[in-house]
């Protein structure tokens, strides 16, 4: 298995390379939740997540071993992490990632020097291609989480809140393949064993839940998920035994509640945080886990490796679920002036208008008449709903974003 003894020797393998990422406070979450909050910033970690901990101790436990390079299947995080740990330690590098694998993860891992294969529904297709690939080639497979090396360099992220935060009474956590999360129980609960560790998994991807209860790894259908990171279909054999061993509780939380979490984040943290790694976040707001009473809960904000349209549409989304964004569809006489009008109604309300198309196909229009769709930036949904009355009392008919047309 996995000890503390295997974790401060992971220590000592992984400094030169890995950073001591920061513990910041988090003055919106201690208000929300009800408790002392602060967030373990990973997602600033090299390579952008906690990978490249366990991918370094992995490395040098294999010693001579991986002189003729290394392979793995990942999402993304892991294979940017060998791919620096290899090129560190200058070693050549494969790594095979799914079909749909966020771009930004695809060029990260191919500009640090490894060799990029796509191909695969899911990160399990993807381990058996690289071990494949390891058994025909002579490379070393590197696993992504069910591993004890892997582990073990994971779990030094844990050593670092036993000695950042003093008062340390919660401790909440993605939860994917399990690597992550079991390596920083082993390292803190060997010291403080009264700290609680909670794991997180978003719910259209939970293999956990179903996994402890049978007390043996269960495979579950793969589906789209915002938190693509932590979309592991079935847990290991080693992980498995750690997260049933030393874990408090693992939760799942809902797609919509992650995608409010990395805004949240953007807008009071001022941090860029992919899906999985803010699950965390995701559950202590949506009340999955509560903040500790007594002493501080600590949320590992486990990577931030997250393509830019991915971002701008999780912000969008959030902007029009809080009233701050609003489409909304009218018709219009179809002659001069008859849009501009429309405009400075729309001016006068000081709302800032985004977007104007003209659809003229596809609705019950009459022959002299075209319907407009106006995209629109507002203050507030009282802001929003003042906006729409102006409109309406101008004459114009008009159907929002949320009602039929």
């Amino acid at each position: 298995m996995v000890t503390a003894d295997d974790i401060a020797r992971a220590q000592a393998a992984v400094a030169d390379v890995a950073r001591h990422t920061p513990v910041l406070p988090s003055a919106t979450l201690s208000e929300r939740c009800g408790g002392d909050v602060v967030l373990k910033a990973e997602s600033l970690q090299r390579t952008g997540s906690f990978k490249i901990r366990g991918a370094l101790n992995r490395l040098a436990a294999l010693g001579d071993g991986c002189a003729r390079g290394v392979v793995c299947g990942s999402a993304g995080n892991h294979a940017q992490a060998l791919a620096h740990a290899a090129r560190a330690r200058g070693v050549p590098c494969e790594v095979f990632m799914p079909d749909g694998a966020p771009i930004a993860k695809l060029e990260a891992a191919s500009e640090l020097g490894a060799r990029v294969v796509v191909g695969g529904a899911s990160v399990d297709d993807c381990i058996a291609a690289a071990q494949a690939r390891a058994e025909e080639s002579g490379m070393a497979f590197v696993h992504p989480f069910d591993d004890p090396d892997v582990v073990a360099g994971q779990g030094t992220l844990g050593l670092e809140l036993l000695a950042d935060v003093p008062a340390l009474s919660t401790v909440v956590v993605p939860v994917g393949g399990g690597g992550l999360a079991s390596g920083i129980a082993i390292a803190v609960k060997s010291v403080r064993p009264e700290v609680r560790v909670v794991g997180v998994q978003v719910d259209t991807v939970a293999a956990y839940p179903a996994s402890l209860e049978a007390g043996r790894p269960i495979a579950v259908h793969g589906a789209l998920t915002i938190a693509d990171g932590i979309a592991v279909k079935r847990p290991g054999e080693l992980t498995l035994k750690l997260i049933g061993q030393w874990l408090d509780d693992v939760v799942t939380v809902p797609e919509d509640e992650v995608a409010e979490a990395m805004v949240l984040l953007m807008e009071k943290a001022k941090l860029v945080v992919e899906g999985a790694g803010a699950v965390g976040v995701a559950a202590l707001l949506g009340g999955e886990v509560p903040a500790a009473s007594h002493g501080t809960t600590c949320v590992v904000l486990s990577g931030g490796n997250v393509d830019a349209g991915l971002l701008a549409t999780v912000a969008r989304r959030h902007e029009t679920e809080m009233g701050r964004r609003l489409v909304l569809l009218t018709r219009v006489p179809d002659r001069p002036g008859a849009l501009a009008r429309l405009l400075d109604c729309v001016a006068a309300t000081g709302a800032n208008l985004v977007e104007v198309s003209h659809l003229r196909e596809g609705i019950d229009l009459h022959v002299r008449e075209t319907a407009v769709q106006l995209t629109i930036e507002t203050r507030s949904r009282e802001h929003a709903d003042g906006v729409v009355t102006a409109v309406r009392e101008a004459g114009y008919g008009v159907t929002r974003h949320t009602e039929e047309v």
